[in-house]
């Protein structure tokens, strides 16, 4: 039995239990709603353009806030692993970061910029970059000492040397760091959007909850796992895949 044929038959299994357990239980709709008006809501939705907006609205966001934190990352895991200096105050200084949730900034970007989009932005931006700052110094770092003697007897320094040996060798744990910082994004825009009402699926999270539709409300629950299973598993899972066969790795 194949792993998808395995996953399809697991939600089917989950799809049963849900739906019967919802007609036998005797709750209201606003509380456990059937599987089928779930479905609907979300048929609904995406025919008349409501959760498609939002969709889109959110895919923005993210990617442009995930865009620049790997920029912002590369740059700063370069100088940690470039300079001790940087490695003893700025990378010490991201180790602390890093623990600190991303919604927790929220506040003080409310201040800053005020309840709107940069707001959002920064929240999503602050949720990977750290992360991906973390992999980015780790990555150069565990590049192999063999690998750089060799490129710098040949001649290799400066940026052809950074260009040709030290990121090549790197991709794999940068593609990992990617992939986690993209989850932590993920979640830091959801939270961002749903504390800011201002358009995305958090707003629809709350507007959900405010007019007791627990149908919008898994609905989408069940648009974000879809994107966030889609980006992990069909892009950043197969790159990682294809880097690792290409270096050997596996």
């Amino acid at each position: 039995m194949t792993t998808t044929l395995r996953r399809i038959l697991f939600i089917a299994v989950i799809a049963v239990i849900w739906e019967v357990t919802s007609r036998v239980s005797g709750l209201p709709d606003f509380m456990f709603p059937s599987l089928l008006l779930v479905l609907e809501t979300l048929f609904t939705g995406l025919i008349d353009g409501q959760i498609t907006a939002a969709v889109i609205r959110s895919i923005g966001r993210i990617l442009l806030g995930f865009s620049i934190a790997t920029l912002i990352g590369l740059i700063f895991g370069y100088l940690i692993w470039r300079y001790k200096l940087v490695e003893d105050t700025l990378g010490f200084l991201v180790t602390a970061l890093q623990s600190i949730p991303s919604i927790v900034w929220f506040p003080l970007a409310i201040i800053w910029f005020g309840l709107n989009e940069f707001a959002i932005l920064f929240i999503v931006t602050i949720g990977a970059t750290w992360t991906m700052t973390m992999n980015a110094s780790s990555g150069f770092k565990n590049v192999p000492r063999l690998y750089q003697r060799v490129a710098k007897t040949y001649g290799s320094s400066g940026f052809h040397f950074l260009r040709t040996v030290i990121i090549p060798a790197s991709v794999p744990q940068l593609l990992s760091g990617m992939r986690i910082a993209w989850a932590f994004s993920w979640r830091a825009l959801m939270a961002g959007e749903l504390l800011a009402s201002s358009g995305g699926l958090g707003q629809l999270l709350d507007a959900g909850r405010s007019l007791g539709q627990m149908d919008l409300v898994i609905s989408v629950m069940i648009i974000i796992a879809v994107i966030g299973t889609i980006m992990d598993q069909l892009i950043f899972l197969r790159l990682e895949r294809s880097v690792q066969r290409k270096w050997g790795i596996s």
